[in-house]
C-alpha cells in the first residue's frame, strides 16, 4: 500500500492529483504538502505544512509519515515576476526534495517537468520525443530552471538508482480554473501571430495529467515521458476557433516594440519573448502511450474545446 506525499499539493494540479490518489484502493495515505492549507481538503487527504525551500524540514516529514512515494509538483505557477524566488522554489526546492527522498529512503519520485525543458529553438524537430536534448533557454528563467532540474535528476539516476524516477515533460495544461501567460494570449480582440510562424501548441487537460500522475505514483513504469494530447493547434487554427482576427506582425518589428515597451516600463516582456512565441516545442506522446501505457482522454484540440466550455467568454459569438 503506497503512502504518497504531494509537494505543491494545494495548487491547481496538486489538488487534482491528491484527490485522484486518495480514490485509489492501493494508496494507503495521501499527504497534501504545501505552505498554505486550502479551505477544504479532498476526502481522504491529510494536509501537512511543507516549504520545499527549507532544506532541513523535508526529510523528517517523510520519515514521520513513512512516505515511500513523492509526487513533486511544487513550482512557481506564473513565472516572470520574481526570478530569485522562482529559482529558490523550482531549482533549490527540487534539490532539497531529492536529497530528502534519498535520506528518508523514499523509493519513487514523480516530477512535473515541462516541454519548456527542451527549449525554444529554430532548429528543434517538428515533433520532439524524449531522446531530444534538453536545451532550456537561459533567457527564459522557467525554461532554464526546468533544464537545471532535469540535469539534477539525471545525476540522481546515476548516483542513487534505488530512487526510481518518473519524469513528465508536460505540454500546456488546460483546466476549468487555468489563467496564465498562455491563456492571456487568447483574451484580446485579436490573436497575436508572428509572420511566417504557425507556433503550434500541444494541450493536455488537467484530468489527464492527474490520471497520468496517479499511474506514475502507483503501478506505472519508471522513465521519462512527454505528457500531451494527440496533435497540436496552430495560432491561425486557434484564432479561427475563437472567431477572432489575427494580428500578424513580423518578428523583427515585434522585437523592437517589446524592447521599447520594456525600456518605457510599459511591459515586463522583452524582445526575447519572440523566441518563446515562434519556436514552441511540439511534444510527441508516443512513448507515453506505448511504454508508459497511458493514453490521454482528450486530444490537444479536444482539451482546447474543454477549456472553451469552461471559459465561454474567450470565444466570440
Amino acid at each position: 500500500m503506497t503512502r504518497v506525499l504531494v509537494t505543491g499539493g494545494a495548487g491547481f494540479l496538486g489538488a487534482n492529483v491528491s484527490t485522484a490518489l486518495a480514490a485509489r484502493p492501493d494508496v494507503a495515505a495521501v499527504y497534501m504538502a504545501d505552505v498554505r492549507q486550502p479551505q477544504t481538503l479532498p476526502p481522504g487527504v491529510t494536509f501537512v505544512h511543507c516549504d520545499v525551500t527549507d532544506a532541513d524540514g523535508i526529510a523528517p516529514l517523510l520519515r514521520e509519515h513513512a512516505i515511500d512515494t513523492v509526487v513533486h509538483l511544487a513550482a512557481i505557477v506564473n513565472p516572470g515576476r520574481d526570478v530569485s524566488l522562482e529559482y529558490r522554489v523550482d531549482v533549490d526546492g527540487s534539490a532539497n526534495v531529492l536529497a530528502a527522498c534519498v535520506a528518508a529512503g523514499v523509493t519513487r519520485i514523480v516530477v512535473s517537468s515541462s516541454g519548456a525543458a527542451y527549449g525554444y529553438h529554430a532548429d528543434s524537430p517538428a515533433l520532439i520525443d524524449e531522446l531530444a536534448p534538453i536545451r532550456g533557454n537561459d533567457e527564459f528563467a522557467y525554461s532554464r530552471h526546468k533544464r537545471l532540474v532535469e540535469e539534477m535528476l539525471a545525476n540522481y539516476r546515476a548516483e542513487h538508482p534505488k530512487l526510481e524516477q518518473v519524469v513528465f515533460r508536460i505540454g500546456t495544461i488546460l483546466g476549468p480554473t487555468v489563467s496564465n501567460q498562455i491563456t492571456a494570449l487568447w483574451d484580446g480582440k485579436r490573436i497575436l501571430h508572428i509572420a511566417g510562424s504557425d507556433s503550434p501548441f500541444v494541450f493536455i487537460w488537467v484530468d489527464d495529467v492527474a490520471a497520468a500522475m496517479v499511474r506514475a505514483a502507483t503501478d506505472g513504469p519508471a522513465g521519462i515521458y512527454n505528457v500531451a494530447g494527440d496533435g497540436a493547434m496552430t495560432v491561425p487554427e486557434i484564432a479561427t476557433r475563437l472567431n477572432k482576427p489575427l494580428f500578424t506582425i513580423s518578428a523583427g518589428l515585434l522585437q523592437a516594440a517589446l524592447w521599447l515597451g520594456r525600456r518605457l516600463r510599459l511591459t515586463e516582456h522583452g524582445p526575447e519573448k519572440v523566441r518563446f512565441l515562434r519556436y514552441r516545442p511540439v511534444l510527441s506522446n508516443e512513448r507515453l502511450k506505448r511504454e508508459f501505457g497511458f493514453t490521454p482522454k482528450f486530444t490537444s484540440r479536444q482539451a482546447f474545446e474543454q477549456y472553451l466550455a469552461t471559459h465561454p467568454a474567450v470565444a466570440r459569438e
